[in-house]
């Protein structure tokens, strides 16, 4: 289908990546720490103070692996990729698409049934698996924001406004994040989740949700371009200079799924825990650089796993799941289906 999917992710301060044959060969103050084949790659991402090769950026690019640099706090900055390549023509029928609003609102109106669809699942879930331990009151309010959710994708099925549709995603997040505090179930006092906040995270729970995003836009925007679409001009999201907007798109499908539900694993079974955290002066809450490690080695491991597609009705790693729903999206631009099917989680 595609080569491994592999990711590469480098945490190590100071490390320094260079080309040997085929082989990316890390070295720590002048000592050899890692070597791995490049064939093996999809992806290199650099996290904090990390330095490659000219030799090796130039190997990357022509064997179309993207390096990606982010903050050691998992911010990203930049990116560096090879010749841009895909069809011109799906390219154009992308941008046409975008720019007529009754065309547009047809995808959105298929991203958000994804997207609301699993958040309901996440919901449904923590109601199934730890009902008999909730509150009544933890009970009532996770019951009735499943109930809203379910009301509201009912509404984005039938609405073909765009503005409209973006307003009822608001409401659909303000619904879902206002009851995800009761799917955590750790004793944690540092692990209360109160409400989304980003740009910077002001807890814990934040913090790790935008460490898990910035993982899964990377993964999605690698996958359209791998579709030969381009991540900038969006659906969902307007267009805005230097934001992947259609990577946003694609990765609100995923957001429950690979995102919000691996952060409630990580902190339920107490894998991360307050104390992976540090609180800087402006009040921002960030992983500290071993506990990065803890959740990329979850990430990638839950990418591995092998789960059936709905629509495909196949089963392929949950690594590959973004890139099967770019590969769709690109059909359904170029006219071989008649409707952009969403990624579903049953």
């Amino acid at each position: 289908m595609r080569r491994q999917l592999n990711t590469l992710y480098v945490t190590t301060e100071g490390a320094w990546l260079r080309k040997e044959g085929a082989n990316i060969v890390m070295e720590v103050d002048g000592e050899t720490r890692a070597r791995l084949p490049v064939h093996m790659l999809e992806g290199l991402v650099c996290l904090g103070r990390v330095m490659v090769s000219p030799p090796l950026l130039g190997y990357c690019a022509e064997q179309g692996i993207t390096v990606s640099y982010l903050s050691m706090h998992g911010r990203f900055l930049a990116r560096l990729e090879g010749p841009v390549a895909g069809n011109v023509l799906l390219r154009r029928e992308q941008y046409r698409r975008t720019d007529d609003p009754g065309r547009c609102a047809k995808i959105v109106q298929n991203i958000l049934t994804g997207k609301l669809y699993n958040q309901r699942v996440v919901l449904g879930r923590g109601l199934r698996d730890h009902g008999d331990k909730l509150t009544e009151e933890a009970g009532a309010a996770l019951t009735h924001a499943h109930k809203r959710l379910g009301r509201i994708l009912d509404k984005v099925q039938n609405e073909a406004t765009l503005d409209v549709l973006r307003g009822l995603e608001g409401e659909a997040a303000q619904s879902y994040f206002g009851v995800f505090d009761h799917l955590i179930r750790a004793p944690d006092s540092g692990m209360r989740f109160k409400g989304r906040s980003r740009r910077p995270p002001m807890d814990a729970v934040n913090a790790l949700l935008s460490f898990l995003y910035t993982l899964l836009t990377h993964d999605c925007r690698s996958a359209l371009e791998s579709a030969g679409l381009d991540p900038a001009v969006g659906f969902l999201h307007r267009d805005r200079p230097g934001r992947p907007s259609l990577a946003l798109d694609l990765l609100e499908e995923f957001r429950p799924f690979l995102a919000d539900r691996l952060a409630l694993s990580l902190i339920n079974l107490r894998q991360v825990t307050s104390k992976d955290f540090q609180t800087m002066d402006n009040g921002a809450v960030l992983l500290k650089e071993d506990s990065r490690k803890i959740v990329l080695t979850a990430y990638q491991e839950r990418k591995r796993e092998e789960m059936r597609h709905v629509y495909l009705d196949e089963k392929a790693p949950i690594g590959l799941f973004p890139f099967i729903q770019a590969q769709l999206l690109a059909r359904h631009l170029r006219g071989d289906l008649d409707g952009y099917p969403p990624f579903l989680w049953k």
